[in-house]
């Protein structure tokens, strides 16, 4: 499994890049692998603000439902209205089409994992 050196990573699988102050959030992968066919997101709506490490979302699989967790703190400037009537872009696609909300941090991220300290905690979970 692929697993982009650009981008910082969270134990609960998302994944974040940040340019000019504006952070994309998505999950990874291996979040989208382990859940199975997406049918349905919910996600925060734009103006709503996220807080690091709390819930902002869900992710519904033919498997089950999981929570999606904000790796960063700031207000959401846009969502992926694309995933509304194609969630499957999740498993498609997570690390592009698939990416989840863009937000504008009030703070810089901290805590995030680099590509190979998120693969070795990916390799534990197999």
């Amino acid at each position: 499994m692929s697993v982009p050196t650009e981008l910082g990573y969270t134990a609960k699988h998302e994944w974040v890049v940040v340019k000019d102050g504006i952070a994309t959030v998505g999950i990874t992968a291996f979040a989208a692998e382990s859940l199975g066919d997406i049918v349905y997101v919910e996600l925060p709506e734009a103006g709503t603000e996220v807080t690091a490490g709390q819930t902002c979302g869900e992710v519904e699989s033919t498997k089950s439902v999981s929570d999606v967790y904000s790796p960063v703190s700031g207000e959401v400037v846009e969502v992926n209205g694309a995933l509304e009537d194609a969630p499957e872009t999740i498993n498609t696609a997570p690390f592009e089409d698939g990416w989840l909300f863009r937000a504008r941090l009030s703070e810089e991220p901290t805590g995030l994992l680099s590509a190979e300290e998120y693969t070795k905690l990916t390799e534990g979970e197999e």
